[in-house]
């Protein structure tokens, strides 16, 4: 009986009633044992167990003991060989849950560990950003559809989320998009985070997206490759934009899609965080705070192109063709496009301006234009009707010259009549 375990000799509220009774220090063991009805020797082993007596189950056999010895050589062999693989290499029959078990039981005997660093987030640091694509199309106008990207930028510390939908994910718009968010914010981090964007780097920073972070003096860090964690809470909002913005929601264009996402996302950064015991709204403030301000001249986030105006006087930019000044036709001309305009300008002073279209292939005209260039091509047609009538002047040359040439004498000349026969 004395080699039993303690819960095959007591119940639970035995045992707890006889530390009671002992503690009060009114009852001797025997009265405790008498008063319970157990042993006196009972009584000594409750007193000595510190730990309840809970069941224990006594360990058993397992079918997967027969071909443990096989599964450990494939393991030292191959540490990441799966689960099914290994089964099939040792004719395993049994129950493929219970294999998995025993393997990742067995598998951190042999594999490498990956340590994930537990990362710290000061205030003012690290702003990861990434791009987020709806999964539904909306309008953007003249019977064209697309899910365009939405640049999505959480801060590490305070979890405060900024977010816009832009054009394109080319350079300038991706650079664009950050430099509006920043604006609002009204604040600089110490390091904007990126997971390999072609518009950003891959690698290597592009020169435009270097130039952004020389101008704000932050750094835009490239994440490597299978990497998650350092940026996945970033990552983590596409799931949150999906089931907590998108649901139930209609978009009639790319601007009524960001007014939207503009009235939702104070709701979403007064959402309770319990990781950093506040909500994203209010720590902000911290966060903010040690933050640098934005710089004094602002970086270049725009498309440029210089061109001479052709004929049709049009430029293109961003798969558009955009009219401009007919007047301007033959001339160098400096085009420019931000995420909500495309300008023109010839020796600085601005020569077109239209609202940047998100459908793609378009003609974008401006009516005063195609009215400067009737009038334009009226008066080229009437300047080529009044064209004066040029006379030819033929110089007649001097008999006397042929004279000189032939050194003919014309006084000594004898004098020949003709007579008529």
């Amino acid at each position: 009986m004395g080699h039993q375990p303690l819960w095959k000799v007591i119940k639970l509220d035995d045992w707890a009633e006889i530390r009671h009774l002992h503690s009060t220090g009114k009852h001797s063991k025997r009265e405790i044992a008498r008063l319970i009805g157990v042993s006196r020797g009972t009584v000594d082993r409750a007193l000595a167990e510190d730990r309840s007596p809970t069941y224990q189950r006594e360990p058993t056999g397992s079918s997967f003991d027969a071909f443990a010895g096989q599964v450990r050589v494939l393991l030292a062999a191959t540490p990441t060989m799966p689960a099914a693989t290994a089964a099939e290499r040792v004719g395993w029959s049994g129950s493929p849950s219970l294999f998995r078990a025993k393997i990742a039981e067995l598998r951190p005997e042999y594999a490498v560990p990956d340590p994930e660093d537990r990362l710290v987030h000061p205030p003012g640091f690290q702003v990861q950003c990434d791009l987020w694509f709806p999964h539904e199309d909306l309008p953007l106008g003249h019977d064209q559809a697309a899910a365009p990207p939405v640049l999505v930028m959480t801060s590490t510390f305070s979890g405060f989320i900024q977010a816009r939908m832009l054009p394109s994910r080319t350079t300038p718009d991706l650079l664009g998009g950050m430099w509006s968010l920043l604006q609002e914010a009204e604040a600089v981090p110490a390091r904007l985070t990126w997971d390999n964007e072609i518009g950003i780097g891959r690698g290597k920073l592009t020169e435009p997206a270097a130039e952004f972070a020389g101008t704000l003096g932050t750094q835009i860090k490239l994440l490597k490759a299978r990497d998650p964690e350092s940026k996945g809470m970033v990552e983590r909002m596409s799931r949150f934009f999906r089931s907590r913005f998108m649901s139930g929601r209609a978009f009639t264009s790319p601007d009524d899609f960001n007014q939207q996402l503009a009235g939702w996302l104070p709701l979403a950064n007064n959402r309770l965080s319990r990781s950093r015991r506040g909500r994203p709204g209010d720590l902000v403030r911290i966060d903010r705070a040690a933050m640098r301000g934005l710089p004094p001249m602002a970086p270049e986030v725009m498309f440029r192109n210089s061109v001479r105006l052709p004929r049709d006087y049009y430029v293109r930019a961003f798969s558009n063709d955009y009219s401009v000044d007919p007047t301007m036709i033959g001339r160098v001309v400096d085009v420019a496009a931000s995420l909500e305009r495309v300008t023109v300008h010839h020796d600085g002073v601005l020569i077109a301006s239209h609202r940047r279209k998100w459908a793609r292939q378009l003609t974008v005209t401006d009516p005063t234009h195609v009215l400067r260039a009737a009038e334009l091509r009226a008066q080229f047609q009437a300047q080529r009707t009044r064209r004066p009538t040029v006379t030819a002047v033929v110089e007649m040359a001097s008999l006397a010259r042929y004279d000189e040439l032939f050194s003919v004498d014309i006084d000594a000349a004898p004098t020949v009549l003709a007579v008529a026969s």
